[in-house]
């Protein structure tokens, strides 16, 4: 039996046909780019009228930096997600692998691609801030040499996303588990402890 109120049930309706429209126009938005995008083809794209965008989203501009931050909150949902494994113990190395893994997967894929070019921001300041605060913590337990977790954080990410930038998509045929690994020896090599002996 259902027992939502026929008011509920248009909220709902509301939420998810705002939904579906800032997801179309994030997808028209990243095949055509701003300037050849236009309303019509977002409305179709959501399967609704081209007025219904405007009752949701009143204008272009509107819609296209509602889509974006939608679509860059889920991408730093997704990525804090990945840097929070850094909280659990284990190997140093093999958790540092399962993030720059977790990391660069987001990073290549097509959604982020898209952002970073619809956007023109090459950084996630917030991503830095998490893997910094993480290796802060490395640092007070020992498992990483005393450094500046600012700056350990923004060479970690440069060794992962550096063999990407200036990549199309298809010459990003590199082997994604090779660049983590590599990134990772030389990222231990300049802030792990050394084994005694």
């Amino acid at each position: 039996m259902d027992v939502s109120s026929p008011r509920r049930t248009a909220t709902r309706g509301r939420i998810d046909k705002r939904a579906a429209i800032l997801d179309a126009a994030f997808t028209v938005f990243a095949r055509r780019g701003y300037d050849q995008a236009c309303v019509q083809e977002i409305a179709d794209e959501a399967g609704v009228a081209k007025p219904t965008v405007y009752n949701h989203l009143t204008d272009k501009e509107t819609l296209f930096r509602h889509a974006t931050e939608t679509v860059a909150e889920a991408v730093r949902t997704d990525s804090l997600a990945v840097v929070e494994r850094l909280r659990e113990p284990g190997e140093l190395r093999a958790a540092l692998a399962d993030v720059g893994l977790g990391l660069l997967r987001i990073y290549s894929d097509d959604r982020s691609r898209a952002l970073r070019r619809l956007t023109g921001s090459a950084g996630c300041s917030w991503v830095d801030e998490a893997l910094a605060d993480r290796f802060a913590r490395l640092c007070l337990t020992g498992r990483l040499r005393q450094c500046d977790p600012a700056v350990a954080a923004e060479q970690f990410l440069a060794l992962l996303t550096g063999p990407w930038e200036g990549r199309s998509r298809k010459e990003s045929t590199v082997d994604i588990e090779a660049v983590v690994n590599a990134a990772v020896d030389t990222f231990l090599r300049a802030f792990g402890i050394a084994a005694p002996g």
